[in-house]
């Protein structure tokens, strides 16, 4: 797929009141500091798309990006270790629920984790509430320029391992790195390959139905 545009649309602390879902949509979530916002800015082609920071946890709205005035992509609040009071941590908890759960036109859900760390207990346990709630998603390896390819290989046979011991079969892994694009053609092919199999879906009834 080729990007021929990305504009930022709006940001939301209600799900409620993100754009009216007439159009597919994909969402990226992830751990505090595991490199999403670098990520969606590779995929884009657009550095200054998604605002990065050093400070985890800075991400705390729904952000809605237009891809080619035909998909979005949706930047969700990171879960976890984020330095913000317990109060705001229920808010995102609540924000991101609310917003995987009902956002009828939400197509697949892109779950990032370092992939310099053995399977957290955070993901993995994030992992589990998506399965049972039968939301699509993939898995997200990130920043796997910073270790070495056997560690790599290690660590994905540990998630696929430790995912084998709950689930029959496993969410497809992407391997990316938002410093030499590794991974970009495989997800936005992915995304690609979604919105042809949805060209025949009238998003605008989806609309209306929920009127």
């Amino acid at each position: 797929m080729k990007i021929n545009s990305a504009k930022f649309i709006e940001s939301n602390s209600d799900w409620q009141k993100c754009p009216a879902p007439n159009l597919p949509e994909y969402a990226f979530i992830g751990r505090s500091n595991v490199g999403k916002s670098s990520l969606i800015n590779m995929l884009a082609n657009n550095k200054k798309l998604a605002k990065t920071s050093g400070t985890p946890g800075k991400t705390q709205l729904v952000n809605h990006f237009l891809i080619n005035d035909s998909w979005y992509l949706v930047d969700l609040p990171g879960y976890g270790y984020a330095k913000v009071s317990k109060k705001a941590r229920r808010q995102f908890s609540s924000l991101i629920t609310g917003y995987i759960l009902n956002r009828r036109n939400l197509i697949n859900l892109y779950v990032l984790v370092d992939a310099r760390h053995e399977p957290m207990k955070i993901d993995l346990e994030f992992m589990e509430f998506l399965g049972k709630k039968g939301i699509p998603f993939s898995i997200v390896l990130t920043k796997i320029d910073k270790l070495s390819s056997s560690a790599l290989a290690k660590n994905l046979m540990k998630y696929q391992k430790k995912m084998l011991n709950t689930w029959q079969t496993l969410p497809p892994f992407y391997k990316t790195s938002a410093t030499s694009k590794v991974g970009r053609e495989e997800i936005l092919n992915n995304i690609e390959l979604f919105n042809q199999q949805l060209d025949n879906i009238d998003f605008a009834s989806i609309v209306n139905d929920g009127e």
